[in-house]
């Protein structure tokens, strides 16, 4: 059995997705858009707009797969509670992956050494999805 994330960006999906795909390396490996599905949305559940918007996606960064879509609202998406959690491969990489996912984010905890790994930071990224870098000793 796998647990696997699944993010709503409100909207904001595709761009959600061209963002990991450079600050990450993710790959989307599937996309469908609401104009493509077989069956036509109950009427009302799209606001005004979202038939080209992203219905569902799913992206692999690394070995985990990240499901995605913009959902069926205008609202801000609310990420809380949670963090996405990325495993570095040494301390260069860590500090790529924080500096990249810091753009127009905002950083929780500055990426350096603790006392549990060899280099650790927390960033909100400009989706206002949080993510923890890290490198374990």
């Amino acid at each position: 059995m796998q647990v696997q994330p699944y993010l709503f960006f409100n909207g904001r999906c595709e761009e959600a997705l061209a963002f990991y795909t450079e600050a990450l390396g993710a790959e989307v490996t599937m996309q469908m858009r609401y104009a493509e599905s077989p069956e036509p949305c109950p009427e009302g559940m799209l606001p005004a707009g979202f038939q080209n918007k992203i219905m569902h996606a799913s992206m692999r960064v690394g070995e985990a797969v990240v499901m995605a879509s913009d959902g069926n609202s205008t609202e801000p998406p609310s990420f809380k509670g949670f963090s996405l959690s990325l495993d570095a491969k040494d301390g260069t990489h860590a500090e790529k992956l924080f500096n990249a996912l810091s753009q127009g984010g905002q950083v929780q905890m500055p990426l350096g050494k603790t006392f549990y790994a060899s280099s650790f930071g927390m960033v909100a990224d400009k989706f206002g999805v949080s993510w923890m870098v890290i490198v374990m000793p």
